[in-house]
């Protein structure tokens, strides 16, 4: 009698085990075109506002032009109202009211508008040799070197004795003279080059030039100087005096532009947080009729620890959202307990060029879609805020359920270095957050590069983080 053969086992499909992000051209190739569209929107944002001042002015613009009106406490509304409020010309907080009982919570996205630059000292004009100067004060976390022998463009606000303001932009026209810092040529450099690289040029050596004619009048002193400070009052009716209380920063005078033989990138300044301040902005301003009430933020001074009474360290944020309980006769803390938040910034993408502070596994790729930090901080973690396993499911189900294309990164290699964001302060108001973001290569540099794919796939995620309705 024959054996009975044994059935065959079916193997499992092990394949299905696997996970790989991909890139999102190479599934969706006809999304670029969107996102192309979308991107051109962003260049007009980045090259309207290269100061927080300039962004707040810029938002503002387009939130009233949105339908909406600057908050009142004692006022009622209903859902679907759009209210907005300015802190001190450096931050926006814009709402729309959602049509559950605010004790459910807000859904809160927070994006940063500040970004690194030069600022002038309180006494910053003087001459050397036949040439006038403005002395500056580096703001966040600049590579100096990288900041030398480019235009810049001078921006900020003057306020005169007699409590006139006066809004500078100089460089920006193609008509203007735009600034610069000088470095040594290579024929004289033998000395500087030894030099460690982050001391090759000094925070004392970012001079700006400003001039090199004197004041039209014989045996005067500081006659380089004050063919500045007279050109300055015949434009603006300023004088030296007037610096002490200025609010003047440089920054790169080169526009947003397309950047790559395919357009697949953007080039600019600014674009660390600006890239999520963009998208958050429009998505706030698109939702119509939410469950929940959205909060969206843009605020400043987040490259230099959120500091300030325009920084989220501050009270402002907490405070406002005190408003909207009072205003619906509810408990902040409860409001506050039950919110979800998303802390929008940037994180660094996979160089090939720099792989050695890179965990290739862990890392954010170009146009590979929005980016997931469940933590940020340094070494082990600290300065950092730690997502949740439950709050981290709960997004990425929003976000596969709207087709939005994502990734989960480090900032980089463990002990490479590290880097805060805002949401460590959104965290001590007992409120769920976590950091999504576009990937940038040269992030800080006075020109950044970002994919298109990934800034549209901000905008979508914000979008599908809105209209959540579980």
């Amino acid at each position: 009698m024959a054996e009975k053969k044994k059935a065959k086992k079916d193997k499992p499909d092990v394949k299905g085990l696997l996970y790989k992000n991909p890139h999102i051209a190479k599934q969706d190739h006809k999304q670029f075109e969107k996102a192309d569209k979308f991107a051109q929107g962003y260049k007009e944002f980045l090259d309207k506002g290269k100061t927080e001042r300039e962004c707040v002015n810029y938002a503002q613009q387009l939130l009233i032009k949105s339908g909406y009106k600057k908050f009142e406490p004692e006022k009622k509304y209903k859902p679907g109202d759009k209210v907005y409020k300015i802190n001190r010309n450096k931050a926006v907080l814009a709402v729309t009211w959602g049509s559950a009982d605010l004790r459910e919570g807000l859904r809160i996205n927070g994006a940063h508008i500040d970004s690194p630059r030069l600022d002038l000292k309180p006494n910053p004009l003087y001459e050397k040799k036949e040439i006038a100067y403005f002395k500056t004060h580096y703001y966040g976390g600049i590579r100096k070197y990288q900041w030398v022998t480019m235009p810049l463009a001078m921006h900020g606000v003057i306020i005169k004795k007699d409590g006139t303001k006066i809004e500078v932009n100089i460089g920006e026209d193609e008509n203007d003279p735009v600034f610069g810092i000088s470095d040594l040529l290579p024929h004289l450099a033998a000395k500087q080059n030894t030099r460690k690289l982050s001391e090759g040029i000094t925070g004392e050596e970012l001079n700006i030039i400003i001039g090199s004619l004197p004041f039209d009048e014989k045996d005067i002193d500081n006659a380089f100087k004050l063919n500045v400070l007279s050109l300055l009052n015949e434009k603006y009716a300023i004088d030296e005096r007037d610096f002490t209380s200025a609010e003047i920063e440089f920054v790169p005078a080169f526009k947003a532009r397309d950047f790559g033989f395919d357009r697949s990138m953007i080039g600019a300044y600014g674009q660390d947080d600006r890239i999520c301040a963009y998208p958050a902005l429009m998505a706030e301003i698109e939702v119509k009729a939410p469950y929940y009430t959205t909060l969206t933020i843009l605020t400043d001074k987040e490259e230099i620890g959120s500091v300030g009474n325009t920084g989220l360290h501050s009270n402002y944020v907490y405070d406002f959202i005190s408003y909207l309980a009072q205003n619906k006769g509810v408990d902040v803390k409860e409001v506050c307990e039950n919110s979800a938040c998303i802390s929008s910034d940037v994180s660094a993408a996979y160089d090939p060029t720099f792989p050695s502070v890179f965990d290739e596994q862990s890392a954010s790729y170009i146009n590979h879609g929005c980016v997931f930090s469940k933590y940020t901080g340094a070494g082990g973690k600290y300065n950092a805020s730690d997502a949740s396993a439950e709050y981290m499911h709960k997004l990425i189900r929003i976000m596969d359920e709207a087709g939005v294309y994502w990734q989960v990164a480090e900032l980089g290699a463990v002990d490479a270095g590290g880097g805060g964001t805002i949401a460590q302060y959104v965290a001590m108001f007992n409120i769920d957050v976590v950091d999504i973001g576009v990937p940038i290569i040269a992030m800080h540099a006075p020109f950044e590069i970002a994919g298109k794919l990934d800034l549209y796939n901000a905008y979508l995620a914000f979008k599908a983080f809105y209209a959540d309705k579980k």
